[in-house]
């Protein structure tokens, strides 16, 4: 179920938005009213969503996106950063400096230029919306998945930062933390991992993309308007603070 004019008037840019959680926002945002684009690796969008292709972990490349958007679509008022990798299933021991640089860059810096980039036109308007796509394995780690963890417990931390320098500023800054949701960044995953995963989450499921974009799109949307720096669970009851 959607609220068609939730978004009306509205313009969201949606990192990750070519597959995933990213895509099920877009969709949402765009029935829901939004004007909608998507940043990602890969030039494709859903139907009606505007298509960037860039690298997040790539300031240059986000500060471009933005102005692209504000060119052709108008000043952003809602940003959500779904791009990320897993990372290699591995221990600690066996992680390369290129992997920890490669996800910490994707899943890290990636969330940070976007945050960075949006907001001075956000508290220039005096309204802006930002939810930040985290992960339980920020707050708990994952074994197998120490970079993955370090770099969503960072987007956490980040988000609560964040959400405190604007509290006044009419911009609210939240974050989601998935457990293992149904996506094509499994197929990056082993088995093993994943069945860890599936086992500690007591509705004995994973979750589906929809499921976590119905969250994502009410933090970003007017009615959330006394939260911010807060961290939303969408974990299957695996969550335990």
């Amino acid at each position: 179920m959607t609220n068609d004019y939730r978004f009306s008037g509205r313009v969201a840019l949606v990192t990750g938005g070519a597959s995933g959680i990213g895509e099920a926002v877009a969709r949402r945002l765009t029935a829901e009213g939004a004007t909608v684009a998507s940043f990602d690796l890969h030039a494709e969008a859903p139907d009606g969503v505007l298509a960037i292709a860039g690298d997040v972990s790539r300031s240059a490349d986000v500060a471009a996106a933005v102005a692209q958007v504000e060119r052709e679509l108008g000043p952003v008022d809602v940003l959500v950063c779904s791009a990320g990798v897993p990372g290699e299933s591995l221990p600690t021991v066996d992680v390369t400096d290129e992997e920890w640089r490669r996800v910490m860059g994707i899943n890290a810096d990636g969330v940070f230029y976007c945050n960075r980039a949006v907001l001075p036109g956000m508290v220039a308007s005096g309204y802006g919306r930002i939810v930040n796509v985290a992960s339980i394995a920020g707050k708990e780690g994952n074994p197998m998945a120490g970079a993955y963890s370090a770099s969503k417990a960072a987007v956490i931390a980040m988000t609560k930062a964040i959400g405190k320098d604007l509290a006044r500023s009419g911009v609210v800054v939240n974050c989601v933390a998935p457990a293992v949701i149904e996506t094509p960044i499994l197929e990056g995953i082993s088995q093993e991992h994943i069945d860890y995963m599936v086992e500690r989450i007591p509705m004995g499921r994973m979750g589906r993309p929809e499921e976590v974009a119905a969250l994502v799109c009410w933090l970003a949307s007017e009615e959330c308007s006394f939260s911010t720096g807060a961290v939303y669970d969408v974990s299957g009851g695996r969550a335990v603070y």
